[in-house]
């Protein structure tokens, strides 16, 4: 069933445009309240006579105030407590409504995307996204009318003051007790967003010299220049404090990218590929979950590896979806979100840092040894803007122009065309063996698609 406001990872849009209003979040958190708590009772997750309760986190967008305001008030309408954390990274709201024993975690965050968006995700009571089925669920209630528990039984709010204490000793508890980060310096990129006050923390109480970047946040700044969508601006600080690593974050901190002492970017293909050849040292792997978005160079290492791979389709929850069908631990994407489920339910970037960090511990060496021989093969991604309900993937134009590119890649690559889940951008992917050739076929790939959106444009 096609889904009216959900996307790949929850609720996404522009603030102050149709979903990211006041008014629809009230909706949707007294919708989501009702709908969780019905399934948290059937479940045994709230035994009778019980108090329902949620945890909500944010980022540090200056719109964040708004909503949590919003979805309180949808909350207490519902007769649902409230657990209010502040800024938080995603994965520390994951990890503590399951060490809480609450019916819910609710994370107001954009991810990666600018501050003038915002955005409403769910965790269940285990810590993990919802399935789409309670989705649907949330969603068929929030155009019905908002009528509100008896007085008596309205929803109360309280802060858990040591939320990031507790979220910190939780990432440290990842890290092998053997180990430490002594001797290391580190550049900390904080992204302005969720883990500013968390993650230098984590490095430095672990051993590491940390010098922090954006960690200045001020509302506006998310992501801006900054964290694991800009991975230059780490690289130019790693060089300029001479640091031995980087690491990067996203806004709500569950994405990582690394950066060496020469500057090299490291995505999240690679950090997988170290995880797991750390983890084959301790024994078998039963399998990696990438997506359709995982470079191929990845693919055919883990062949060599004799490690099993399979793709989902892109999002994180597809990833940890395909994990669980297969009862396989290790998985992510490209773009640094990374799956260790032996280590947490869903993807946190501070925590998948940390098993490339002791990776580095146990074998000495540099990032790139952890590798092996992996070389990335060159792969393209133009954005295109969507008109919404456009029909591309049936589109006579762009079918002829991805058989043709396919054609001329003949055999050494693979084209991949997908509407984003958060945006309303197509993904024009090309990835091959010759940069030359993939950056051409792209950019013709990407020209056809706009020409279709466009015919009256005159371009041909």
């Amino acid at each position: 069933m096609a889904r009216k406001y959900f996307g790949t990872d929850g609720v996404r849009g522009r603030v102050g445009q149709s979903p990211i209003t006041p008014d629809f979040v009230m909706r949707l958190g007294y919708s989501a309240g009702k709908v969780l708590v019905a399934h948290g009772a059937e479940r045994g997750y709230l035994k009778a006579g019980e108090r329902p309760a949620v945890l909500i986190g944010k980022d540090t967008r200056i719109s964040g105030y708004m909503l949590e305001a919003a979805l309180e008030a949808g909350f207490a309408a519902a007769g649902v407590d409230v657990c209010l954390v502040g800024p938080m990274p995603t994965a520390a709201v994951a990890y503590l409504t399951r060490a809480l024993r609450l019916q819910a975690g609710i994370v107001i965050s954009a991810s990666h995307n600018p501050y003038y968006d915002n955005g409403i995700k769910f965790f269940s009571a285990q810590g993990t996204k919802l399935d789409d089925s309670i989705e649907a669920e949330i969603e068929a209630g929030i155009d019905e009318p908002l009528v509100c528990v008896s007085s008596a039984e309205l929803g109360r709010a309280r802060r858990i003051d040591d939320a990031a204490g507790r979220y910190i000793e939780f990432c440290k508890s990842t890290f092998p007790n053997d180990f430490d980060l002594r001797g290391l310096k580190i550049v900390v990129d904080c992204a302005n967003g969720a883990a500013y006050h968390i993650a230098p923390h984590v490095f430095h109480e672990l051993g590491a010299e940390v010098i922090a970047i954006g960690a200045e946040p001020n509302g506006l700044n998310i992501n801006k220049d900054v964290g694991a969508t800009a991975p230059n601006t780490l690289s130019k600080a790693v060089l300029a404090h001479r640091a031995d690593l980087g690491i990067a974050l996203d806004g709500d901190a569950d994405r990582v990218m690394m950066v060496d002492a020469a500057g090299n970017v490291y995505d999240g293909d690679q950090l997988l590929l170290a995880v797991v050849r750390s983890r084959l040292r301790q024994g078998p792997v039963a399998g990696v979950v990438g997506t359709l978005m995982t470079n191929l160079a990845l693919e055919h290492a883990l062949d060599e590896l004799g490690v099993p791979f399979a793709r989902a389709a892109v999002g994180d929850r597809y990833v940890v979806e395909m994990l669980r069908e297969k009862n396989w631990l290790f998985g992510g994407e490209n773009s640094g979100h990374i799956l260790c489920l032996d280590k947490h339910s869903t993807g946190d970037g501070i925590v998948s840092a940390l098993q490339v960090l002791s990776a580095l511990c146990e074998e000495g060496g540099s990032l790139q040894s952890l590798l092996g021989k992996l070389a990335l093969y060159p792969q393209q991604l133009i954005n295109v803007p969507l008109i919404k309900g456009f029909p591309w993937n049936a589109h006579p134009r762009i079918d002829e122009a991805r058989q043709l590119v396919e054609s001329e890649l003949a055999g050494q690559g693979r084209v991949l065309l997908r509407a984003s889940g958060t945006e309303p951008l197509l993904r024009v992917m090309v990835e091959g063996r010759d940069a030359a050739k993939v950056l051409a076929a792209a950019e013709k790939l990407a020209s056809a698609v706009r020409d279709a959106l466009h015919p009256d444009s005159g371009v041909m």
